[in-house]
């Protein structure tokens, strides 16, 4: 199996990743994994595509290997669509998921139901080992619950209600990936891959 590096320290997200690459005789490692100091990358993109390229490169230069990273977040249009490129520090640095997501309940508390439309946004960055950027992005939508449901997923889910009217903390790993944000972008990023592998 080849090697890509993922420039994330979220378990959770390697995971999601090799689910859906691991078909393509790709497996996703870390940079502890691989004994790597990716150190801290400063993201200062303003859009999450921006994000994902400046991770992804960072990993390609230290270490070589194709390297594949994510930026991903929730955008509630109630919100002018934060907390967007913030989402992983909309509470302060050292916040708890549920810390954020019971920020964002805070502010959405007088919002009616049919104003709480929201969406999952992941961008994909993957640097093969010539140096080819590949990209994909992918989108889930939703609307924010008016109280945490489920015990599942991390971040934001408890409070992302899907069109099955359960939240993405209360699907299997299976059901999330089919409809998800992160997983609608690896399959295009796998489509993408295809021609390349």
């Amino acid at each position: 199996m080849r090697k890509f590096l993922i420039a994330s320290n979220n378990a959770h997200k390697v995971v999601e990743l090799n689910r859906i690459l691991n078909p393509l005789g790709i497996h996703a490692v870390t940079a502890k994994e691989c004994n790597i100091d990716l150190g801290d990358v400063e993201e200062t993109g303003t859009t999450f595509a921006e994000n994902a390229k400046i991770k992804a490169m960072s990993a390609f230069e230290k270490s070589g290997m194709p390297s594949v990273a994510d930026d991903s977040g929730l955008m509630i249009d109630a919100l002018d669509g934060r907390p967007g490129v913030y989402s992983a520090r909309y509470a302060g640095e050292n916040a708890t998921d549920e810390d954020r997501y019971n920020k964002v309940l805070e502010e959405m508390k007088d919002v009616p139901e049919d104003k709480r439309t929201a969406r999952f946004v992941s961008s994909i960055c993957c640097i093969l080992e010539d140096g080819t950027v590949i990209t994909a992005e992918g989108y889930s939508e939703g609307k924010i619950a008016y109280e945490p449901h489920g015990t599942e997923g991390f971040g934001y889910d408890p409070i992302f209600i899907t069109d099955s009217g359960k939240s993405f903390a209360e699907l299997t790993s299976e059901e999330k990936d089919a409809i998800s944000h992160r997983g609608n972008a690896l399959r295009i990023l796998r489509e993408k891959l295809l021609k390349y592998i």
